[in-house]
């Protein structure tokens, strides 16, 4: 152990960090943070080391915080097997027709946040919403003359809705725990402000929606040489929707995320063999020799002609998947970014922001915006969801029970913002997901309506009081009792 960081040390490291992601991200060709991320994780171990910290208890740091992404590393390459699998089985282009056959334009960004919110709902995750049905719904919206950031921006609502209101989804479950709720007392808790934030966005993808195909009504021809185009691709059937069915109803069954999507993975492969034609076309050689090469290696189902119009090629780069070598770059850029909010974590860094944060937290509503910009900070800065709910939690705790609020108001604020602002970032594990997934860039985020007000709805609530709980007395003196007890044990581990 070292010592405290002092806090012009801290900033240091803190705007290094910025720094040199803003020269990688806006100035680099290349826009990748990789580097940028290793290197201010080099900067936050110099400050580290100068204040004493030896680098055998950093390096633990690291492999902390990327154990704690490695579920979501397996996740992602899952996903990506996933997503060719069902590529070639001929899945994702049925949902793509069947979308395009069914949804009209002027309801399509509502039914998109709706149909993802109920999927996720079911499944307790927003990246598998995405990287399934959110996947499906990018290529209808193209179909239907959508830009790809409007469409990308109410499926990643409807994902996040669903993910943050599921008692399936590790989120959920974790920010209780921070805060000292109950699981139902905190979903049942958060319907007042993630339900009012639902309802705004649901209004404002309606109207966006009916703006937008009173503006742009589609060219039916057009339509037309979409679907045929698809069709083309690959064996257009409702029996290729099973294998998402099965990761549905698996998940639903509370069964495990992995072995689930592994599941929809295994399921997928028959499907290739009855979409065989295709798919020999597609490969250009045989499928029983290349099953494995699709599942790592991807495909590209849609046969391009020469004269194929701009938005032929467009919706030809949405039938195309990238299978698991295809998330090798965001599970690298995970990687990165765990290795310098390890160091930062370890060190007591955020800590030091979180105090003076807590220092100038003054009232209800005072303290709420401090955990709410708390948890986007972290989020910015420690490039973890996880730790957005752990370490503001962890703060921000005792706080709350010496305004006497209940447990269950922090645990919604970790929530309301932590949770929902992670893909915000493109170096953060959410934010380098969604992008991957959804193939877009951060423009996408002023149509993520609930994402952005969700935070906004809970600072609201917390200034104006309205459904900020109060802990009755015996619960207070129940929390005086236990922390009583906790400095009790500690004094007498000191005097072991």
């Amino acid at each position: 152990m070292g010592r405290k960081v002092p806090m012009w040390q801290c900033l240091i490291v803190i705007v290094a960090m910025i720094g040199l992601l803003m020269w990688s991200i806006l100035m680099d060709r290349g826009g990748e943070p990789h580097i940028a991320l290793i290197l201010a994780a080099a900067v936050a171990a110099i400050v580290a080391k100068i204040n004493g910290w030896k680098w055998a208890y950093l390096e633990q740091g690291i492999l902390a915080s990327i154990n704690r992404s490695m579920q979501a590393c397996l996740i992602l390459g899952i996903v990506g097997c996933m997503i060719a699998s069902w590529m070639a089985a001929g899945t994702i282009p049925s949902m793509m027709y069947y979308g395009i056959q069914v949804i009209s334009p002027s309801v399509f960004l509502v039914t998109a946040c709706i149909l993802c919110s109920i999927v996720s709902l079911a499944t307790g995750s927003s990246w598998s919403t995405a990287g399934s049905m959110g996947v499906a719904l990018i290529g209808v919206g193209t179909a239907l003359g959508f830009p790809t950031a409007m469409t990308a921006g109410a499926v990643v609502s409807g994902a996040y809705f669903g993910d943050k209101m599921s008692p399936l989804s590790d989120t959920t479950n974790l920010a209780p725990a921070m805060a000292g709720a109950t699981l139902f007392d905190h979903i049942k808790h958060m319907i007042y402000t993630t339900g009012t934030s639902m309802i705004i966005a649901l209004v404002a993808y309606t109207v966006m929606g009916f703006l937008f195909a009173s503006g742009n009504e589609p060219d039916l021809s057009t339509i037309e040489e979409i679907t045929t185009f698809i069709k083309g691709s690959s064996n257009i059937s409702l029996l290729a929707l099973l294998p998402p069915v099965f990761v549905i109803v698996a998940v639903a069954l509370k069964l495990p995320a992995i072995p689930s999507l592994v599941g929809g993975v295994v399921i997928g492969v028959p499907f290739m063999f009855w979409n065989q034609a295709h798919v020999e076309t597609a490969l250009d050689d045989t499928l029983v020799n290349n099953v494995f090469s699709i599942l790592n290696n991807g495909i590209s189902m849609g046969n391009v002609p020469d004269n194929a119009s701009d938005i032929i090629n467009e919706v030809a780069s949405l039938l195309s998947a990238s299978g698991m070598q295809g998330m090798m770059w965001t599970i690298s850029i995970i990687l990165s970014a765990m290795c310098f909010g390890g160091i930062v974590d370890a060190t007591g860094i955020m800590a030091s922001f979180a105090g003076i944060l807590l220092k100038v937290a003054k009232g209800r509503g005072g303290l709420v915006l401090a955990t709410e910009f708390s948890c986007l900070f972290v989020n910015a800065v420690c490039c973890d969801q996880y730790l957005s709910l752990v370490l503001p939690g962890r703060m921000f705790k005792e706080a709350f029970e010496d305004m006497r609020l209940a447990p269950k108001n922090l645990s919604r604020c970790l929530e309301d913002c932590g949770t929902i602002t992670s893909n915000f970032f493109p170096w953060n594990t959410c934010g380098a997901t969604m992008r991957s997934f959804l193939g877009v860039d951060s423009s996408y985020i002023p149509f993520a309506i609930l994402n952005w007000v969700n935070p906004v709805v809970s600072v609201f609530f917390g200034f104006t009081g309205i459904t900020m709980t109060k802990m009755t007395e015996e619960e207070y003196q129940r929390i005086l009792e236990e922390r009583e007890a906790e400095k009790e044990a500690a004094i007498k581990a000191m005097g072991a």
